[in-house]
């Protein structure tokens, strides 16, 4: 072989590594490419769903806000003659103290406007503005005292009810609201259970991945869940399943957790009941 062949042999080796290399570059190049635009792919479709849900919490937010500025001024004038109806039926009760069967009928008119009043008190809680007392607060101790003020419908109902958690769980939040939101949520997971049913209550610090700051709470009963058709409402004022309710619990509910820069969302996990989960 003379030495120009070997030397076009040589070259043709080197080219055709060359090439090789190039295509091998091109090819990371292009894998690279491919998983950066799947990752902006993935980034963008969850930046459109936060944007989605943003904007479905700033449309109700303002639906909220018209309709608690009519309902605050419906609580306001109906509240007026509340007063005199009720000022009238304890005159009136005076009046009929030798007649049993008319002062039952008065009883019975009395009993009614102090309903009337307690649904006004509430329309009037859920349209004013909800100020927190942010304090140190033990978390574990909340869920315990929410626990013990239900417990004549827990005993009622003969329900068990199991608490998970670290037996300290410090957090920064308004403990009296965060009680009455727990105690509300607990109160429909104890009816929903039924007789000799379960309700769990879990709290803990949030994962990496959440977008809680301090802790996550879930409440969940062994009930029958909640209607598909009726999720999304379950949280909007004067809307309940109940035939005596008001509506009213779970809307102030999602305001206290609002006021603390939190959500809560509801679910029918497959296990069966209802799962309310507050994130905080």
């Amino acid at each position: 072989m003379s030495t120009q062949t070997a030397t076009t042999s040589v070259d043709h080796t080197q080219r055709v590594e060359e090439l090789g290399r190039i295509i091998l570059a091109y090819s990371e190049v292009t894998e690279k490419l491919q998983q950066s635009h799947e990752q902006l792919t993935s980034t963008v479709r969850n930046l459109q769903s936060e944007l989605s849900e943003k904007n479905r919490q700033l449309e109700r937010k303002s639906r909220l806000a018209a309709l608690g500025e009519m309902a605050a001024g419906m609580a306001h004038e109906i509240r007026n003659p509340l007063g005199g109806i009720q000022l009238y039926a304890s005159l009136l009760d005076k009046d009929v103290a030798d007649r049993p069967a008319s002062q039952t009928l008065v009883k019975k008119i009395s009993g009614g406007v102090k309903r009337l009043e307690g649904l006004v008190s509430q329309v009037l809680q859920f349209t004013r503005e909800i100020p927190t007392n942010m304090v140190e607060m033990d978390l574990r101790e909340a869920v315990e005292q929410a626990i013990e003020f239900a417990a004549a419908s827990i005993q009622t109902s003969e329900v068990k009810c199991e608490i998970t958690g670290p037996e300290r769980l410090n957090v920064v939040a308004d403990p009296m609201l965060i009680g009455q939101a727990l105690l509300n949520i607990v109160l429909n997971a104890v009816e929903a259970a039924g007789q000799g049913g379960t309700v769990r209550v879990e709290f803990r610090n949030p994962p990496a991945e959440s977008e809680a700051r301090q802790f996550h709470v879930v409440i969940q009963d062994s009930g029958p869940g909640i209607p598909p058709h009726v999720l999304d409402r379950i949280f909007n004022p004067f809307f309940t399943t109940k035939a005596q309710g008001t509506g009213l619990g779970l809307a102030i509910v999602h305001r206290i957790i609002e006021a603390h820069d939190g959500s809560i969302v509801v679910t029918n996990p497959p296990t069966g009941g209802a799962r309310f989960e507050i994130k905080i």
